[in-house]
C-alpha cells in the first residue's frame, strides 16, 4: 500500500499555534474559498472575489475579508494548487525505511525533506511567491491578510514524531522556529540579502533547521 503523508492531527496544529475551533471554521472558510478559486482558474475563467464566493457558497462580504483583491486570490488559488506537488514530493524524497527508527532520526528525515521540496518549488515558482509578498505585506494601517498557512501544515507534519518527545511548549517553539527559516521568505533573504546561489542558500536552509530540531531534543532532554 503506498505511503500518505499525514496531515497534521489538530492537537498539532494547536501545539503548533493553530488555534482552537474558531481557526479552524476560518481555514475551512479560506479553503473552500480556495478551491473554488481554482475550480474556475482550472476552466479557463480568472474569477473576482465575488465570483469565487458565490461558487463556495460564502458570503462576498466574507470572502473580502480573507482576500481583498482579486489579485491576491488567484495568487493564493495558484499556491494551493502546489499542495499535492508539496506532499508527494515530501514522501518521495523520504529515504527508504525512513519510516521506522527512531523519532529523530524520522522527523530529521521529514524535515530535510520538506526543505529540499519547499527550497526547489520556491525556485520553480518565484515570480508568483514575489508577487504574493508584495500583495500581502506593507498594508499600514489595515490588516494584513494571512498567508504561510500551507508552510505551518507541512513543517507540523515533518517534525510531528517528535512532538511527543519534545511536549506541547517546545513543540509550538520548534514549528515556529522553523517557520522563520524554511520557504520563501527566508530564501529570499539568503539570495538577496547575504547574495547566495540557490544551492548555497538550500545548504544554509538544511544547516538551520536540523540545528534546530537537534537543540530542541537537547533540551527536551536535559533535566529540569
Amino acid at each position: 500500500m503506498p505511503r500518505r503523508l499525514a496531515a497534521p492531527h489538530l492537537t498539532d496544529r494547536r501545539a503548533a499555534g493553530g488555534g482552537g475551533r474558531g481557526d479552524g471554521q476560518k481555514r475551512r472558510t479560506r479553503a473552500a474559498i480556495l478551491a473554488a478559486a481554482a475550480r474556475l482558474l482550472a476552466d479557463g475563467h480568472e474569477p473576482s472575489v465575488a465570483e469565487a464566493a458565490d461558487a463556495a457558497d460564502v458570503s462576498r462580504r466574507t470572502a473580502y475579508r480573507y482576500f481583498p483583491t482579486q489579485d491576491q486570490l488567484l495568487v493564493e488559488a495558484s499556491l494551493e494548487g502546489l499542495r499535492p506537488q508539496v506532499e508527494a514530493a515530501m514522501l518521495a524524497a523520504l529515504p527508504d525505511g525512513s519510516e521506522g527508527g527512531d523519532d529523530v532520526a524520522r522527523a530529521a528525515a521529514r524535515l530535510d525533506a520538506a526543505v529540499r521540496v519547499l527550497h526547489r518549488l520556491t525556485q520553480e515558482n518565484e515570480a508568483l511567491l514575489r508577487t504574493m509578498i508584495r500583495l500581502t505585506t506593507g498594508q499600514v494601517g489595515r490588516p494584513r491578510p494571512p498567508r504561510g498557512y500551507r508552510r505551518i501544515d507541512w513543517l507540523t507534519s515533518a517534525v510531528a514524531p517528535v512532538r511527543m518527545r519534545l511536549g506541547p511548549a517546545r513543540f509550538t517553539r520548534l514549528v515556529s522556529a522553523l517557520a522563520s527559516c524554511v520557504g520563501m521568505d527566508a530564501q529570499f533573504v539568503l539570495q538577496d540579502v547575504r547574495g547566495l546561489s540557490p544551492r548555497s542558500a538550500e545548504r544554509v536552509t538544511r544547516w538551520t533547521a536540523r540545528a534546530l530540531l537537534d537543540a530542541s531534543v537537547a533540551e527536551a532532554g536535559r533535566p529540569a
